[in-house]
């Protein structure tokens, strides 16, 4: 019997989920598809720059879990890069980690921050330092174990 598979917890989904080679038409790739938790690896050891034992935190899974997803996620980038194929980002089994809301008072401005990221200085809008918490997301993250909780919020392709 194999290992219960552990949810991992992501900061949010991706805004693009889709990168083709230029002057090829789509008909005519081949799709490589990055699981939405080996994007966040690769956005957490290679965007920001963080070790694996640090960003396998964030993401609420051990060291060799996070070392294993980030390997997957760069052999298949480099299959794509490498042999000109398409990039398709979907499914996996994933929680999004809870957020904090701010409001600014001076434009109304209202955007989230997840947690660990630290109270923003300035609205990224208007540049007003009168910004303060706003009420919570009605449907945070499961705490705990996140994939776990009776708000079970994951996405699994096969």
């Amino acid at each position: 019997m194999s290992r219960p598979f552990k949810c991992r917890c992501i900061s949010c989904e991706p805004g693009i989920n889709y990168f083709k080679p230029r002057g090829i038409p789509l008909t005519e790739l081949q799709e490589v598809v990055l699981t939405v938790d080996e994007f966040e690896a690769v956005r957490l050891a290679d965007l920001e720059g963080l070790y694996q034992e640090a960003a396998a935190q964030k993401m609420k899974i051990s060291r060799q879990t996070f070392g294993n997803i980030i390997s997957s996620a760069h052999g298949k980038i480099a299959d794509a890069i490498i042999n000109g194929k398409a990039i398709k980002i979907e499914g996996g089994v994933y929680t999004r980690a809870e957020k904090r809301m701010f409001i600014c008072e001076e434009c109304s401005h209202d955007w989230e921050l997840g947690y660990g990221t630290g109270r923003p200085r300035e609205c990224p809008k208007c540049a007003s330092n009168n910004i303060h918490r706003a009420a919570p997301d009605k449907d945070p993250a499961p705490a705990g174990d996140c994939c776990h909780g009776k708000k079970q919020r994951t996405r699994r392709s096969e």
